[in-house]
């Protein structure tokens, strides 16, 4: 007690102090305007649970272009597609490096490709990624296995519509683009070889969900100093159980596997035969250590795979909802779309990968829903070499934020831009024409998996799996919704929180059969 009356003097001077001393920090660069901050804790008061949204707000009283502090910790925010030109092409060496945490270190292992610098490492396993799994020719290779997964998707639908019954559309879009990420990466056979039953797969598909929320918010102790041994938001706890929850699961796979390959050794070596998936592929790797160079251990396997299921999963399975929730509530562009799929595919046979291309409306709904729902509503970079943008300089330590989903929305570039109109992009449509613009991070008003070298490498993988997906669920089901979800007829669209933002409540419809000519192909499987 006596310490802490002696101390007293002292900390009523910090606030005082802190306002002193960090503008004197703050102006090391020349940073844009900014809302005024509170000692210690900087703008964070400012910040709700939607990120984007915030932004937003601030954007509309300090311009597309402003800082703020969080903490210690200085950043800018761009709001405007010529300043994420100059920030993410023009700078974009100077903004390689996306911002981390302890939270993401440790979830990761320290071995995320995706929050790695743009260095060694990150180069050899981004073109060892790109090779083997999420290329082009990789990608199309495997789309016998996303058709299986597939099917076995709309069976559970049939059942359901055969009942009567409503279906979690959410829960088991999130269960079909796991399968498909788990055996993308393990193998088609993974499942059964490795012991993931039913319930080990759902505890998966858990944490990689918890994963992706708890790396969406932001975690006080990383950027203001005092409190970082004190988890006043419960964070360290939070990431010692998740973690803890995934390394078992993870290294039961990997321990399963070793042992499988000890087994067929022998027969391998006689017949020259390497690994056969991907993870095969990152343990040949593991054995051999080829590049001295670039350390790949054991640690390095296991970031990998969370990284590929926490990018892969909730962001394929919440870009379908939101695409099913507009279908839903614009019934005229859903006719539409099942008189296109009814003249491609006709009504003898269900809607393939190889269609996509002859689909373009349905091409345009998929670029009008990742618009107004983008995958990466707030595209983050961390200055790794001090930069001069316009009259400001950016020093290295500034936080990068590119509001994504405010460009997409921002009446300048689009015209009515709450509005979902998929007409936009489509070749005979002259009003507000938006043909020419294209998801793969060069046309800036529209960056939904980012630019540059650090833009989402699952493109390949998206763009194949959404329109066939989408067009599979309406080609075969109506969906009528729950009057809990929404109003009337009209399905609420209210948005929740995470690094990628999914719907705040799930879509749980009821599945009505369309064809009687699907059901052979949706018959249960023996």
């Amino acid at each position: 007690m006596v310490v802490v009356l002696e101390l007293l003097p002292l900390l009523l001077l910090l606030p005082l102090a802190l306002v002193v001393v960090i503008p004197i920090f703050h102006r090391r660069g020349r940073l844009p305007p900014s809302p005024i901050a509170i000692p210690i804790i900087g703008h964070f008061h400012l910040l709700g649970p939607l990120l984007h949204s915030s932004l937003r707000d601030l954007s509309l009283r300090w311009g597309p272009f402003f800082s703020l502090r969080l903490g210690y910790v200085p950043c800018v925010v761009v709001s405007s597609p010529e300043l994420a030109r100059e920030f993410l092409k023009t700078n974009e060496l100077s903004f390689s490096s996306r911002i981390d945490s302890a939270t993401i270190d440790r979830l990761t292992y320290g071995s995320s490709m995706a929050f790695a610098p743009v260095e060694a490492y990150w180069k050899f396993i981004r073109k060892l990624t790109m090779n083997e799994l999420l290329g082009n020719s990789p990608v199309r290779g495997l789309a016998s296995l996303r058709t299986r997964e597939l099917c076995h998707f709309l069976r559970i639908l049939a059942d359901k519509a055969e009942r009567g019954e409503a279906a979690n559309i959410s829960g088991e879009l999130q269960q079909l683009t796991y399968a498909v990420i788990f055996q993308m990466v393990c193998g088609s056979a993974a499942a059964a070889t490795s012991g993931m039953d039913r319930g080990r797969v759902e505890e998966a598909r858990t944490v990689v969900r918890e994963v992706t929320k708890i790396f969406g918010e932001f975690n006080l102790s990383d950027y203001v100093w005092f409190p970082k041994r004190l988890d006043l938001q419960g964070f360290r706890k939070r990431t010692e159980e998740i973690f803890r929850r995934f390394d078992t699961l993870i290294e039961a796979v990997l321990c399963e596997r070793e042992e499988l390959r000890r087994m067929r050794k022998g027969e391998e070596e006689e017949e020259g035969v390497k690994g056969t998936d991907f993870l095969d592929i990152l343990l040949d790797h593991l054995e051999d250590q080829k590049d001295e160079n670039v350390p790949f251990t054991r640690l390095h396997v296991k970031g990998l795979i969370i990284d590929l299921f926490t990018a892969g999963t909730d962001t394929t399975a919440a870009t379908t909802e939101w695409i099913l929730s507009e279908l839903i509530n614009n019934p005229r562009v859903l006719q539409k779309a099942r008189e296109e799929i009814d003249q491609v595919v006709g009504k003898t046979r269900l809607v393939n990968e190889s269609d996509g291309p002859n689909l373009p409306y349905m091409q345009a709904i998929i670029k009008e829903v990742l618009r107004l729902h983008p995958v990466s509503p707030v595209i983050t970079r961390k200055c790794v070499k001090e930069c001069k943008v316009g009259k400001y300089i950016i020093p290295v330590g500034t936080i990068l934020f590119v509001n994504n989903w405010a460009i997409s929305r921002d009446p300048k570039y689009w015209e009515s831009p709450l509005a979902f109109r998929p007409e936009r992009f489509l070749q005979d449509h002259k009003e507000g024409s938006k043909i020419g613009i294209d998801i793969k991070g060069q046309h800036y008003e529209l960056l939904p998996f980012g630019s540059g070298r650090k833009m989402c490498p699952g493109m390949n993988l998206a763009q194949q799996m959404l329109p066939t997906v989408a067009a599979a669920i309406i080609q075969c089901f109506d969906l009528n919704i729950a009057d809990s979800l929404g109003h009337g007829s009209i399905l609420s669209m209210e948005e929740g929180s995470g690094l990628v933002i999914p719907r705040l409540h799930q879509l749980v419809c009821v599945p009505v059969a369309r064809h009687s000519l699907f059901t052979t192909i949706l018959e249960p499987e023996s």
